[in-house]
């Protein structure tokens, strides 16, 4: 039998009750994996040409109570912190994995990042149906780009400009029964396969 990457525990470790029994979890059962995934990634995206990546594990140490209810390897060019630029991201919820192009709330350029997205939609608009579009990376839900269109891509990009607190991520969604069913290899192309579309929208983002 061809093994897989992802496996059914990975999933559900987020349904573990508790703060420490999942963060026992976490850090046991998926996070081996994200340090796997990424020493591969950086090096790939490195490997683009516009800056050397590095991968940050998510830790969640700020939690005290509630237990994390996904988590992810981030792939940013810089060695500390990520959340200020856009960066990539390889994660988990309980339902799904995703593979991401992130904005996130923290980053001093989202006035400029949502301009030159902007001016160059049809970049994003014609990404393959399967990509998706959020301005929430806390939330699991998402829309697809072959849904959302020209008007809603337009909100989105407003709201990136003029929300403080707003945020845009664009990638692939597979469901957890589709990511367990793909072997090692299969996801590893799947991953390969996104970030070279999403690099694209890096460049764009980052104007080169």
């Amino acid at each position: 039998m061809t093994k897989s990457f992802w496996t059914t525990d990975d999933f559900d470790v987020f349904s573990i009750d508790g703060l420490e029994n999942r963060m026992n979890a976490l850090q046991n059962i998926i996070q081996p994996k994200f340090h796997e995934l990424g020493r591969h990634f950086a090096d790939r995206l490195s490997a683009h040409g516009t800056d050397e990546f590095f991968p940050h594990v998510a830790k969640h140490l700020r939690r005290t109570v509630n237990p994390p209810k996904d988590s992810w390897v981030a792939f940013a060019p810089a060695k500390r912190g990520y959340k200020a630029l856009p960066h990539f991201q390889i994660g988990l919820w309980g339902t799904h994995l995703f593979i991401i192009l992130a904005v996130i709330y923290e980053n001093p350029d989202k006035k400029g990042i949502a301009e030159r997205l902007d001016q160059n939609n049809k970049a994003l608009l014609s990404l393959p149906s399967t990509y998706i579009v959020s301005g929430d990376h806390m939330k699991p839900d998402a829309t697809h780009i072959s849904t959302i269109g020209v008007d809603g891509l337009d909100k989105l990009l407003e709201r990136l400009k003029t929300v403080k607190k707003a945020e845009f991520l664009v990638g692939r969604h597979l469901v957890r029964e589709d990511a367990i069913r793909m072997s090692n290899d299969e996801f590893m192309a799947y991953a390969e396969e996104t970030f070279d579309e999403l690099l694209t929208i890096y460049d764009i983002v980052i104007g080169r």
